[in-house]
């Protein structure tokens, strides 16, 4: 276990059961994205952790509606809703990996995900969403797209994205090294 990640993780409670926090207090208008960077080599250590925390926020603050969303998870369950998770195995199985990628780009555009995960989780009515799977979906679902995609109809909900790479307040790098190249708009919310 890293200690300076845990330690670093352990702030988080705090800070997102803050009325600044969950009313958004201080942001002078902007959305309430907060980004949560770590290097991905301690992925499993997040995933413990995110589970941990979402275990935490339903039964000792059971008056917040917080929901915990795995996207990888989502996307599996949006492909089988759609009937395509068989045929996209079986793709992957017979062309490979970029015919996959090629041949899911238009189900899996963000006008038609995002408003899977936001009836699939009832997102609108919920405090709190943690958003976690970034890197187990990549290529397939891009962070900064997803992120753009879900501003408009998520602005009033704070999220906090559980991202494995790096953020600087302005670029996402996934895995280090993997630069988004598209400027992103959120708050890192606890920092190195």
């Amino acid at each position: 276990m890293n200690e300076q990640l845990q330690d670093r993780l352990n702030k988080i409670p705090d800070i997102v059961l803050s009325e600044d926090f969950l009313k958004k207090k201080g942001l002078g208008g902007d959305l309430s994205f907060w980004i949560f960077d770590y290097a991905p080599e301690h992925e499993l250590q997040v995933r413990e952790y995110t589970a941990f925390l979402g275990n935490l926020l339903c039964t000792k603050h059971s008056h917040l509606n917080v929901v915990s969303i795995n996207l990888l998870e989502d996307m599996v369950a949006y492909l089988k809703e759609r009937k395509l998770l068989d045929r996209a195995f079986d793709l992957q199985k017979k062309k490979g990996d970029e015919a996959l990628l090629k041949a899911l780009l238009g189900p899996l555009h963000m006008d038609k995900f995002v408003p899977f995960l936001l009836k699939h989780h009832n997102i609108n009515n919920q405090d709190l969403v943690l958003l976690s799977g970034v890197g187990s979906v990549w290529p397939l679902l891009r962070a900064h797209n997803l992120l753009n995609s879900l501003h408009a109809d998520l602005g009033h909900v704070p999220l906090v994205l559980f991202y494995p790479g790096q953020y600087t307040g302005k670029d996402l790098t996934l895995f280090n090294r993997i630069p988004s190249n598209n400027y992103y708009r959120a708050f890192k919310l606890v920092s190195e």
